[in-house]
């Protein structure tokens, strides 16, 4: 087990990037885009020197308590079932707790929850499963849709759409709603309607600066796909393309248009994009695991669903304790954080 070094990072981006288990949270333009946080990168080598595993850990202080977390978002990336290499980068995990003055590992990694044996390769090597989830409790979300768009047509795809769905995309159009690829300058606009999302679906929102940075950050990974109506933004969604995937990652709709589908229309511009990059898969990102009518996020789920994603429940935040004390202290103090963080934001914004 290694620490990246400087030279080595276009391989390192090479071997994200074609792994199968790639993902843009564990490159280094995340890494970029999360400069408040201190990063670490751990690598294991084949015979050759080639990199075999690998695993990009995020480092944060604690306010208050003299710690550090550290998190792998959707990490290690390797083989899932090959303990050999799990055991080496969580034991490099060990040293950088030592150096860092860490509590606790967090890793959420994009394995589905029936992976028994990942399941019991992450119990023999002490790493804890958190109380299981419904909503959007986690870091990363525990509940998914995902398109296999591999080898499609966009006419195959949207065939298979539920018939409202497609409906729905033909109406934006003969409303007059027009799809395309913003700018920069069209940040400011899609953070304010993201405002008025958060505020009507109950969620923090981040500020305009990090958008920015994010935009800046992924280059021509990400896409900012906006819906027009009589030349006004009123939808805009932030997409990212990376290795064989495209993640819709943030969406915001205005309250004054929803009637006229402009989400419906984005969701189709992205899994194009999918499809025309060669793609794997299409992933809407989160939705709600409850999936009873009467939850307030069913609406969501309803809307996702309806594009015909295969609905994925990952095996959630994983946690490697260095210090069980300090743990327990400090996930509770987090929780309570968190909801007077969200309570303070609505308060602000109703």
């Amino acid at each position: 087990m290694n620490l990246l070094t400087e030279n080595r990072y276009k391989e390192y981006e090479e071997f994200l990037q074609t792994h199968k288990k790639g993902h843009f949270a564990q490159s280094l333009l995340w890494a970029k885009l999360k400069d408040n946080w201190k990063n670490e990168i751990l690598i294991i080598e084949n015979k050759d020197g080639s990199i075999r595993a690998s695993m990009l850990i995020l480092i944060r202080k604690v306010p208050l308590f003299h710690k550090t977390m550290m998190y792998a978002p959707r990490g290690p990336v390797c083989d899932i079932h090959d303990k050999e290499a799990i055991a080496e980068l969580l034991s490099g995990a060990r040293e950088l707790a030592k150096k860092h003055n860490s509590y606790v590992l967090k890793i959420d990694p994009d394995i589905k929850s029936d992976d028994a044996e990942f399941a019991k390769i992450a119990k023999e090597l002490g790493l804890c499963e958190r109380k299981k989830s419904k909503n959007f409790e986690e870091i990363q979300p525990r509940y998914v849709f995902r398109l296999d768009v591999a080898g499609k047509t966009e006419d195959e795809i949207f065939a298979a759409f539920h018939n409202k769905t497609r409906y729905n995309i033909r109406l934006a159009t003969r409303k007059g709603v027009t799809s395309e690829i913003g700018t920069r300058e069209d940040l400011p606009r899609f953070h304010e309607i993201m405002m008025e999302t958060g505020v009507r679906d109950g969620f923090v929102i981040r500020s305009l600066e990090y958008f920015q940075k994010m935009y800046d950050a992924l280059g021509e990974h990400v896409r900012l796909y906006v819906a027009k109506h009589e030349g006004k933004i009123i939808s805009a969604t932030l997409a990212i393309l990376y290795g064989n995937k495209v993640w819709y990652l943030y969406g915001a709709s205005s309250n004054e248009y929803r009637n006229v589908m402009p989400n419906y229309l984005l969701q189709w511009e992205m899994i194009k994009w999918s499809i025309e990059a060669g793609s794997d898969i299409y992933d809407f990102r989160g939705v709600s695991g409850d999936i009873d009518e009467s939850n307030p996020l069913y609406g969501l789920y309803r809307f996702k669903k309806g594009f015909s994603g295969e609905f994925t429940e990952f095996i959630g935040e994983l946690d490697y304790i260095f210090n069980k004390p300090m743990y327990d202290i400090i996930e509770k103090a987090q929780i309570v954080y968190r909801n007077t963080r969200r309570k303070i934001f609505l308060k602000k914004h109703h």
